[in-house]
């Protein structure tokens, strides 16, 4: 299971770093602000975020269909977040085998069934089905969080769970707001908020890799 953390982290960004949408633009200025410090592995740092800023994009499209009761939104939404996992789960398996890709696919499958769940019961009120659904990605979280610590001595368990509970809570927020139909300009700033604190979760799993495999992330 040692390699598989760089296979995700190499393979999705080798995946999507020629097909990641340009995802970066307003409102999210502070999203797209460059780090302090140069990062060890640039190519790498760029394709991790462009990663991660495409799923949030991809959910974000499936809640704004939901939101408009636009069900050719909400299906071309869902399948683009589907082809995505697929993606990255054959990216994997193209270097471990399928073994580590279907690993990879089911841990992804679970978030987005979470988040789906979650946008579903969000628009249609069902405050029990909203607090499984929140049930259900916190453990989807755990799993992911023991999934990479195990692969990469550089990462904390703990340290991602939380970075990943924060994501799982943006996506709270963003629907809430969306579904009660909050002023757009609070709307933005959660918005950009949760850029940012993808980009936060692309730096930590880029550094462990850079650390780990210093060679092959350059």
């Amino acid at each position: 299971m040692k390699p598989l953390s760089m296979a995700c982290a190499l393979a999705l960004g080798l995946a999507f770093a020629a097909t990641a949408p340009a995802v970066l633009a307003q409102p999210a200025q502070a999203a797209t602000s460059a780090p302090a410090a140069a990062p060890a592995a640039p190519q790498l740092h760029a394709a991790m975020r462009s990663l991660w800023h495409g799923h949030i994009v991809a959910t974000r499209d499936y809640a704004l269909a939901v939101h408009a009761g636009n069900q050719v939104g909400e299906k071309k939404a869902a399948d683009a977040v589907v082809a995505n996992a697929k993606q990255i789960s054959n990216a994997v398996a193209g270097f471990y085998g399928k073994d580590a890709g279907a690993g990879l696919l089911k841990l992804l499958a679970g978030h987005w069934g979470g988040v789906k769940a979650l946008t579903d019961t969000t628009k249609a009120g069902d405050k029990a089905g909203e607090q499984k659904a929140m049930t259900d990605l916190a453990g989807n979280a755990t799993a992911i969080a023991k999934f990479l610590a195990g692969a990469n001595p550089n990462w904390s368990e703990a340290t991602l769970q939380g970075a990943l509970m924060m994501h799982v809570n943006d996506h709270k927020t963003q629907l809430d707001e969306m579904m009660s139909n909050a002023p757009e300009a609070e709307q933005a700033k959660s918005w950009a908020g949760m850029q940012q604190h993808m980009n936060m979760i692309a730096d930590v799993l880029t550094g462990g890799i850079a650390k780990q495999f210093p060679n092959k992330a350059h």
